[in-house]
């Protein structure tokens, strides 16, 4: 018996020893705590995750780079693509939003994995930026996209079954068919 009140006794001045009286939301080494909005960096200012805007600007570069038969700027996109998908902060999204991000999120991400890892393949980045396209489509609809945005269809891709993009302009620049058709296409929604 005296052996476990020793022990508890010991345990319990260990434990005491252990909390130097450091606030919970503090560090030992004077580190500044993270928040809920992201980390705090050395000037104080918040580093939040990515955000739509991010994941649309990377969407959008894709976009540009198959417009111009760039399969090696396809891919950095599509890298970058992934990275904002990583970071995403869904904090900021309802419940609803947040129902359709996390329907989608794997697919896209693996979409834009595809697209990333196949720098000299554009015809399979082209493939995986059809169905990228209709889920980012899906994502603005409900998140927004802070800017006007069309969603055009290329009615001669996939052998005339057609596909849909997003575009932040209204001419239509043609992801599908590239410099061979550039302006194949008609605007089918304007996203505001």
């Amino acid at each position: 018996m005296k052996t476990l009140i020793f022990s508890i006794v010991l345990s319990t001045m260990f434990f005491a020893a252990c909390n130097n009286g450091t606030p919970k939301n503090q560090t030992a080494d004077n580190t500044t705590p993270a928040t809920a909005e992201g980390l705090d960096t050395k000037d104080g200012s918040v580093e939040t995750g990515s955000s739509i805007k991010d994941l649309l600007n990377s969407y959008l570069k894709i976009k540009n780079a198959l417009t111009k038969d760039n399969d090696k700027d396809a891919a950095d996109a599509g890298n970058e693509m992934v990275k904002a998908f990583d970071s995403f902060d869904k904090a900021s999204l309802t419940a609803d939003q947040a129902k359709v991000y996390n329907d989608i999120v794997d697919d896209a991400k693996e979409h834009a994995e595809h697209i990333g890892a196949n720098a000299g393949n554009i015809e399979h980045q082209r493939e995986h930026f059809e169905t990228l396209s209709q889920e980012t489509y899906e994502l603005v609809k409900v998140v927004g996209a802070g800017q006007k945005l069309y969603v055009d269809h290329c009615p001669m891709y996939n052998k005339n079954k057609g596909a849909n993009w997003l575009s932040e302009t209204k001419d239509i620049e043609n992801p599908y068919l590239g410099k061979s058709m550039p302006t194949c296409g008609t605007v089918k929604e304007e996203l505001n």
